[in-house]
């Protein structure tokens, strides 16, 4: 696209010249007036035709430098951008709201013996069975998801990157965040698998998953002579989650499952975007924290929709951030063996659920843990294995690396840098960043403008007086006519009238009725 620049270089303004100019700043060869030769001559009337061609000029290239290039400068970090829904969006191709899929609605429904219970509660789950149904906000929840670079395994906003950490599964679920990692064997078939630890294969059964509508149709009383066996599991949530945030934020996808109700939690406690109000004061004193937002809410989140959740995340300022939400809290009602595990909350290592392994980088969200933030160490690439990829084979066997790493967790609790610039960070973190997903205005819109304004200049070219102009004045007219009518045939995409022509509408009109009528 180019810019035009008209100047006048006398005082009477009778006489100008015109530079063609790209919008990186290169000149357009053979178009600007020091190359070519003189100056054009132009009518007594030119000045208020050139200020309208300067209006145009900087109006759109004001346009450009607003709506701009989204990022990433440098793709150092994210590689992986051309597949990110971002890029979808950016282009005009709203997918619109995720289908959210999480179970824990149901829990509820599942009738238990006070032995069973105390079995759940062994298992880590006594918290769990606590957390009711909320009501998810799926336009913020995809809002999110079109922030979340699973490069990182982080949310990307305006403020620098945050996340969900082993920190929040402890204190918002009231899950266990230390223990043996969840994983085993998988030699056996799923139905062969099914059938030992349940007894029964359901028909359906494809890719090693039950569906809980059948669990609960067999299994939701258990038989009072049930045998009872010491059962001890540990949380694989936020691997889980981490996986499907990053599957969701591809562009190719429509659906997001994991702990929705940890993800919407956690937003509403560090993010002011969308956030509940209620008709009575929550409940603080009360654990697990995902409790504080039990309570009817009243009045609207903004508008509930994802584009209002968009522009208010790619505007997202650090006074709508709350970086230490759980710093006020009654700590009393945290049980002891919860808070003995938060010493891990800080640890960069490697999560694991059973095939699934992604990072947790709590160094690139320094600021949750009341740190100062610094430019963070590069994260190497990792391979993201998968159940089809791992179906039918030993599991321990292919994830060594990752229980490697995850057995070396404590070592590597990152610690704070008081030396730390974090203006330094956030210019590092300008180019390398998404620095927003929606546009200003919309492609249909922005498209409308930049013809609209490209018809504008063709047809006051094409009303332009070539009186007192020489050969030469005249080649160089016509070469500026030339490049909007080729600009105007790229953005449209069909040859317009050509500049300068008398318009002959009407009768081709008048033909092609003819043609239509089988008269040619």
């Amino acid at each position: 696209m180019f810019l035009f620049s008209f100047s006048w270089w006398n005082d009477n303004l009778s006489n100008s010249m015109i530079s063609i100019t790209k919008l990186d700043g290169t000149r357009q060869q053979g178009s600007d007036c020091g190359s070519v030769g003189a100056p054009i001559v132009v009518s007594p009337n030119i000045p208020s035709f050139l200020k309208k061609i300067n209006y145009f000029s900087v109006c759109y290239k004001a346009q450009m430098q607003t709506t701009g290039d989204p990022g990433p400068i440098d793709n150092v970090v994210l590689y992986d951008q051309d597949s990110h829904v971002s890029s979808a969006v950016w282009d005009g191709q709203e997918r619109g709201v995720l289908r959210c899929h999480e179970h824990t609605s149901l829990l509820d429904q599942w009738k238990l013996t006070a032995e069973q219970i105390e079995l759940v509660g062994k298992a880590g789950f006594h918290y769990l069975r606590m957390i009711p149904a909320i009501n998810f906000d799926s336009a913020l929840i995809a809002a999110l998801v079109e922030r979340w670079r699973r490069e990182t395994n982080t949310f990307h906003l305006p403020v620098g990157e945050m996340t969900i950490t082993l920190e929040d599964v402890a204190l918002l679920l009231g899950l266990a965040i230390d223990g043996e990692p969840v994983i085993g064997v998988t030699s056996s078939t799923p139905s062969l698998l099914c059938e030992k630890l349940l007894g029964r294969v359901p028909e359906d059964l494809t890719g090693g998953m039950v569906k809980l509508t059948w669990l609960k149709e067999f299994f939701s009383q258990c038989p009072k002579d049930a045998p009872v066996e010491e059962i001890e599991c540990r949380t694989p949530a936020l691997a889980f989650l981490y996986r499907a945030l990053g599957n969701a934020s591809l562009k190719s996808q429509s659906t997001i499952s994991g702990s929705l109700t940890l993800l919407q939690c956690w937003s509403y406690y560090r993010l002011n975007v969308g956030r509940p109000r209620f008709n009575q004061e929550p409940n603080q004193g009360c654990f697990p924290l995902v409790l504080w937002w039990k309570g009817k809410q009243s009045g609207s989140r903004m508008k509930c929709n994802i584009v209002s959740y968009r522009k208010a995340l790619d505007s997202l300022k650090p006074s709508d951030v709350e970086w230490l939400p759980y710093k006020d809290i009654n700590h009393t009602v945290i049980p002891e063996d919860i808070k003995n595990t938060l010493t891990l909350r800080a640890s960069r290592t490697m999560l694991i659920c059973f095939e699934k392994a992604e990072r947790h980088l709590p160094d690139r969200c320094l600021r949750q843990f009341g740190m100062l933030q610094g430019i963070p160490n590069d994260v190497h690439r990792w391979e993201r294995k998968s159940r089809a990829y791992d179906h039918g084979v030993d599991i321990l066997g292919k994830m060594q690396y990752e229980l490697d790493e995850w057995a070396m967790r404590r070592f590597y609790v990152v610690e704070g840098d008081d030396d730390v610039d974090e203006e330094e960070y956030m210019q590092w973190y300008e180019k390398i960043t998404r620095k927003f997903v929606g546009r200003l205005t919309s492609v249909e819109s922005e498209f409308k403008g930049k013809v609209e304004a490209l018809n504008e200049i063709a047809d006051m070219l094409g009303k332009f007086s070539e009186d007192g102009m020489d050969f030469q004045d005249k080649k160089l007219l016509d070469e500026v006519k030339d490049i909007v009518h080729k600009y105007l045939m790229d953005e449209v995409g069909d040859s317009p009238k050509k500049i300068g022509m008398k318009s002959t509408k009407k009768r081709k009109r008048k033909d092609e009725s003819i043609c239509e009528d089988g008269q040619c």
